[in-house]
């Protein structure tokens, strides 16, 4: 009885975190080019996309460390990172959440984490929450792919299905950067970015 009433309540919090989209209205589109940004790493050091070489495009991931549908998909990102960065897709993590809102959020605490996970890309802060609403994101995890001139080629979630990888049907990104590899546009160019909502001061 026990299992059954664990799995209603997992069950709710799944449909309750898809179904509250926050609409973002300004953003990025597809087609866009993104400007560029001068944020903290975890090592301290002011990372922007111009400072990556002799890239391909971008991975940018909004993430943190608190959401549970970030934690499910961290190790896919760590993946994704590993697999892509040597083709000149890097992935660029951004954490974009209040602090003052999740405090599991803090910069102390993303270092702690990045630590933890031997994270092989760089966790950047959007300290004063100015990069993610240029963006247009509204969850953790939410995939912007970026062409090598900045330009927003895919927006939206890494696969489909962020509980259990193994049941993994679509691979949403990965089939975006295998569309781009192959100078074709990605299709679809968008889908819905599941997880949670980002954090800010009310």
């Amino acid at each position: 009885m026990k299992n059954v009433f664990g799995k209603m309540i997992l069950a709710f919090f799944a449909v309750a975190m898809m179904s509250a989209v926050t609409p973002v209205d300004d953003g990025y589109k597809v087609g866009e080019q993104a400007a560029d940004f001068a944020l903290k790493n975890v090592d301290g050091t002011m990372v922007s996309l111009k400072d990556y070489k002799g890239v391909n495009g971008y991975i940018v991931v909004f993430t943190c460390n608190t959401c549970p549908y970030a934690l499910m998909y961290e190790d896919r990102i760590i993946a994704l990172h590993n697999k892509y960065a040597s083709m000149g897709y890097p992935v660029v993590a951004i954490n974009p959440n209040d602090p003052s809102v999740k405090p599991g959020d803090d910069f102390a605490s993303m270092q702690a984490r990045a630590k933890e996970k031997s994270y092989p890309f760089k966790y950047l802060f959007d300290d004063g929450q100015k990069v993610f609403p240029a963006f247009g994101a509204t969850r953790t995890p939410h995939v912007y792919l970026l062409d090598a001139n900045r330009y927003v080629r895919y927006i939206g979630a890494i696969d489909d299905n962020a509980q259990n990888p193994a049941e993994v049907s679509v691979k949403y990104l990965e089939n975006a950067i295998a569309a781009l590899k192959a100078g074709n546009n990605p299709d679809p160019s968008e889908t819905k970015a599941i997880g949670c909502t980002i954090k800010v001061k009310s």
